[in-house]
């Protein structure tokens, strides 16, 4: 296999990511960083000769500047072309320029008024300017805060975009480059920094973003942790650029709103209105071949100019076109959010970015897939505001019409190309179909249904107010709630990892398997077929009782029972040994019984191999509880009906194979006798005064998702189905 070429003084093989210069003598090609020749600067060298040419052919040829007004300088100039935006002519015409005031569409208000209610009840259509921080929510370095301390911050050999001002192009250069440049008296060029994101450095400590923007931001609000696509970092920029830096009218990507912070310096905006006809000029503008011939801002109606000096805040609304100039050196931070007031107008912008191919670099990172994450999001705002029985503010209704619009485009276009940001766990033809039903509940009310309230004192709402207490501060309250769902739903993933433990219910089913299986003598022959049938039903035991079998074949079982319910059990262990003798059937139906928190015994008793009882016998009870118990059993005399010919043990059974509460056992023997009582440390309650074991619910809201899922058995079900299936099969003596 041939070895790579080698180019360079460090003789090392080419990389597509580091900038290349060609000698035009010995054709060679150098890093730039190897013989100290940065990107912005070989635009300007006409003939490049590399340092060993050097020697021979003498320094390098730079290019000749003819003109102050066009992007390549080297063009003659003979006063038939245009001025081209960015280059110095441009920027002192501009200077010159009249312009709307922006005082006609600036809000001007207090830190503390701009809150995400405040933006949900008036809206956020208009630019907003916060001459102090107090309030916001901001934080960031004091203002003596430095470009080389942001280096020391940030990192030196970190990467960045910069733009040549007067070219409006882009080239890469090391941020301790620019810093070197910055810091520079002497600037042969204009040179401007907007893209450095510093969400991943260690001065993300020192910014914290607007409150208003943290709260109504999709990123923050929407975005999950286990997402497949990497999370978007768009919230932290850090802005620094020189004198006469300007960047060309543009919206926001993806339609972002977007907060700027001055903290040293000056910066002017010029604005102009998302209307749907500047936004058809706009996108013919950005569009045309000449674009940096023409000034946008003279296409328009009105474009307003904004004045941001040091120390305010600007926050300017979705889609809103605008160019900035910065008058004087400055030092910015800024963030980008999207939100759920403008979603037609967020999806509008970034169609256009489709439309004009813009690349990929300068767009919103994953839009299509969290605009999927917001609908699902959405889809359960929308289903509770329903239930609250409180209808949703009028731009969530048509920013959710939007945004199932873009996700059928979306969805059908995947049929042409390949790449797809629709996320796995998210079914998206099932998703549009919900969110599409819910407008139509909104719309078209099903007749028979609830009304939905009006936005009036039904709702509690004082007059002149936007909406019910649900919709001010949906996104918050609403979000909170998600997040809280999202945590419990990974704890209970990782509880469906680790390994089972067998429940009280299935410990119950152990042991009454096992107190029958002592029960079991050989089965007739005539009954042989059906036997072997009812023992196969009863062999088709859960994995849970499988498990809580196997631990417990050589171990006898001790458990303890409050209000029928095991509270305690213990293994003992114990080598194993042939099968005992069969216990009275009695035993056994007590047993079972006061498991089920059905019976409890009267009087202590003793089994074949004279062990005690476990459950509770009438030495618990005080005398006056032991007469109640002998009355009641009187008067329940004639409930016995025979079990066998034998008149071994008889038994009082239910419809559903269940023994009655109302049965007794070993009727020649009256010291046996059984009361219906709870098998717990408090006093037994007469079977009037016992409390419901199902009590009935309150109000179908109430028990509204608390029904017991498809196919759990309760303890009674489980163990009657066990009786009932032992009980025919005639294995008992």
């Amino acid at each position: 296999m041939a070895a790579a070429p080698l180019y360079c003084v460090c003789r090392q093989p080419y990389d597509v990511s580091r900038f290349m210069i060609e000698c035009d003598i010995c054709k060679d090609w150098f890093h730039g960083s190897c013989v100290q020749v940065e990107e912005h600067h070989a635009v300007d060298i006409d003939v490049y000769h590399c340092p060993n040419c050097d020697v021979v052919q003498g320094p390098s040829l730079m290019k000749k500047r003819n003109n102050w007004h066009r992007h390549d300088y080297t063009e003659p100039d003979d006063g038939s072309k245009p001025v081209q935006a960015g280059t110095p002519v441009f920027i002192k015409e501009l200077q010159s320029r009249t312009f709307a005031s922006g005082e006609e569409i600036l809000m001007r208000m207090k830190g503390e008024v701009v809150t995400p209610r405040y933006l949900e009840r008036q809206g956020f259509h208009y630019p907003i300017v916060v001459t102090e921080m107090e309030g916001l929510g901001l934080k960031l370095p004091p203002p003596t805060f430095s470009v080389k301390d942001v280096e020391q911050y940030v990192g030196g050999n970190k990467v960045i975009d910069v733009i040549d001002v007067a070219r409006q192009a882009d080239s890469k250069m090391k941020l301790s480059e620019f810093i070197k440049y910055f810091t520079n008296p002497i600037r042969p060029k204009v040179l401007n920094l907007i893209s450095l994101e510093f969400s991943d450095t260690k001065m993300s400590e020192l910014v914290e973003v607007p409150d208003v923007a943290q709260k109504m931001s999709w990123v923050e609000n929407y975005w999950p942790d286990d997402s497949f696509f990497p999370k978007p970092f768009v919230q932290k920029y850090c802005l620094m650029g020189v004198k006469d830096s300007y960047t060309d009218f543009h919206i926001d990507f993806g339609g972002t709103s977007v907060w700027y912070h001055v903290l040293w310096g000056e910066k002017i905006f010029y604005l102009i209105k998302p209307t749907s006809a500047n936004l058809a000029l706009y996108e013919a503008w950005s569009s045309s071949p000449n674009q940096s011939e023409v000034f946008f801002g003279d296409k328009v109606d009105k474009c307003y100019k904004c004045v941001v000096p040091q120390g305010t805040t600007l926050l300017v609304p979705t889609g809103w076109i605008h160019a900035v100039l910065t008058s004087q050196d400055c030092m910015a931070f800024g963030g980008n959010f999207l939100h759920n007031l403008n979603i037609g107008m967020q999806l509008r912008c970034y169609e256009m970015e489709r439309r004009l191919k813009t690349p990929d670099l300068f767009k919103f990172p994953y839009f299509e897939a969290i605009c999927w994450y917001v609908a699902k999001n959405l889809l359960e705002t929308l289903k509770e505001l329903r239930e609250d029985n409180c209808p949703p503010p009028t731009y969530l209704v048509e920013g959710v019409k939007a945004l199932i619009s873009a996700l059928r485009t979306w969805l059908k276009r995947e049929v042409t190309e390949p790449t797809s940001e629709v996320p796995d766990h998210i079914r998206p033809n099932h998703l549009i179909k919900e969110l599409t039903k819910e407008i139509r509940y909104l719309e078209e009310p099903v007749s028979g249904s609830k009304p939905v309230k009006s936005q009036g004192s039904g709702c509690g709402v004082a007059p002149g107010s936007n909406g019910c207490p649900a919709t001010r501060s949906t996104l918050e309250r609403l979000c909170q709630a998600r997040r809280a769902r999202r945590a419990a739903r990974r704890l209970r993933e990782q509880q469906r990892q680790a390994p089972k433990v067998p429940s009280n219910l299935d410990i119950l089913e152990r042991h009454t398997r096992e107190v029958l299986r002592r029960l079991e003598v050989g089965p007739l022959e005539e009954d042989a077929a059906f036997c072997a049938k009812v023992h196969g039903k009863l062999n088709k035991v859960s994995t849970a009782s499988a498990a809580a079998a196997e631990s417990l074949d050589d171990n006898h079982l001790r458990l303890m029972l409050v209000n029928g319910r095991i509270i305690s059990n213990q293994i003992l262990s114990a080598p194993r040994r042939e099968r005992p003798t069969s216990p009275s059937t009695e035993e056994a139906i007590q047993g079972m019984l006061s498991m089920a928190g059905l019976l409890c015994s009267s009087k202590p008793e003793k089994v074949a191999s004279s062990q005690e009882h476990w459950w509770s016998s009438s030495s618990h009870c005080s005398p006056l509880e032991q007469r109640e118990a002998a009355q009641h059993q009187h008067r329940l005399q004639g409930d016995k009906s025979p079990m066998d010919s034998q008149g071994n043990s008889s038994e009082a059974w239910d419809n559903q194979g269940l023994p009655s509460p109302l049965s007794r056992s070993h009727a020649s023997s009256p010291e046996t006798d059984y009361q219906y009582c709870d098998p717990s440390m408090s006093p037994p309650l007469h079977p009037s005064k016992r409390h419901a074991p199902n009590p009935p619910p309150i109000s179908n809201q109430a028990t509204k998702g608390k029904r017991p899922k498809k196919g759990m058995a309760t303890a009674k079900q489980r163990l009657g189905k066990i009786l009932k299936l032992n009980r025919h099969s005639r294995v008992f003596v």
